[in-house]
């Protein structure tokens, strides 16, 4: 009998690269069973959640967003909770705020949606920047400081964030800090005929989303995470991400470059798609795939290139094709 793709795979892998293999298998599985025709996408965010980082997704409206981070949500067992953001929301809304009792003669802290496994911050950019800012130190560093106190949030804590594009009314664009706490920018975009055909015929009766039950727990998604900081990635390899990153910020077109967030993010990703691959290591085309969107959302073009017509991720492309890939 001949074994198929995904054994084949998992034999190449130790023991325990092999229980992580299979555990984002059955999660990448059932959330396709609700996001149809977009297995790049869900590919790209699975690896950035088990990479330990966050994930914004822009589109315009209708293309899925919302239904690509419940999916996730639904297949985890683990916490989840939704902010929708609105102009009017404020830091409290998020982070909680210190109640006084009477009885006590105390304040108590109410703990905010932000403690929770997993995070939606729906159209985040229609907050103000003050609100946005709220989520800063909790991205960045798993904690919230209210009134001088410093809470921590729980282990795993996942932020997928999406928002429409700028030009929209109403929208505020995310500042460059923000933005690098992202470690992946996603765009979804709409579903070809086929695709389309069988979300309509998945929804006659019923959303799939309401028969979802978790394929995965919260310690299987720590193991999986642990199981990534072991991917092999030569020194060779560690140089190449340098230089793509460096790249940036020496390209005339960009006036801001990636960050070394940046650069540890790309490595990150890339040992998680190694791993997606049924490898114990990571190889250029691991990093050549993250690049574009790992850094593409952390660059400013110039005024002069935006006009030109350039993009950021046609910049990446134009970097990496430029600096030769180690053999």
């Amino acid at each position: 009998m001949v074994e198929n793709t995904m054994e084949m795979k998992t034999k190449t892998l130790p023991a325990d690269f092999s229980q992580a293999f299979d555990v984002y298998t059955q999660v990448s599985e059932k959330i396709q069973t609700i996001i149809r025709g977009k297995s790049e996408t869900v590919r790209l965010l699975l690896a950035a959640f088990f990479a330990g980082g966050h994930v914004l997704l822009e589109d315009v409206p209708g293309t899925g967003k919302t239904t690509i981070a419940k999916s996730l949500a639904q297949s985890i067992d683990m916490a989840f909770g939704r902010l929708q953001f609105t102009p009017d929301m404020l830091p409290s809304d998020i982070l909680g705020v210190s109640i006084y009792r009477q009885n006590s003669g105390r304040f108590e802290y109410i703990q905010g949606p932000v403690f929770t496994n997993i995070l939606l911050a729906d159209e985040i950019n229609r907050a103000s920047p003050r609100t946005q800012s709220a989520l800063l130190e909790a991205m960045a560093e798993r904690q919230v400081t209210v009134e001088g106190k410093v809470y921590a949030l729980p282990v795993p804590f996942f932020v997928i964030a999406t928002q429409n594009p700028v030009e929209f009314h109403g929208t505020y664009p995310l500042p460059e800090s923000q933005m690098d706490r992202f470690m992946i920018e996603l765009s979804p975009g709409y579903l070809d005929r086929d695709a389309e055909v069988t979300v309509l015929g998945d929804q006659l009766v019923d959303h799939p989303l309401n028969s979802v039950l978790p394929v995965s727990s919260e310690k299987q998604v720590r193991e999986v995470t642990r199981s990534l900081a072991h991917i092999r990635i030569s020194e060779e390899l560690q140089y190449y991400i340098v230089d793509v990153v460096s790249g940036t910020r020496k390209a005339e077109s960009i006036l801001l470059g990636a960050s070394v967030r940046a650069s540890l993010a790309l490595m990150r990703i890339s040992q998680a798609l190694a791993l997606f691959g049924g490898r114990e290591y990571v190889i250029p085309d691991d990093i050549v795939e993250a690049a574009p969107y790992v850094l593409a959302h952390r660059l400013q073009l110039t005024s002069q290139a935006r006009f030109s017509g350039l993009t950021a991720r046609g910049i990446i492309h134009s970097i990496l094709e430029q600096i030769p890939q180690p053999r």
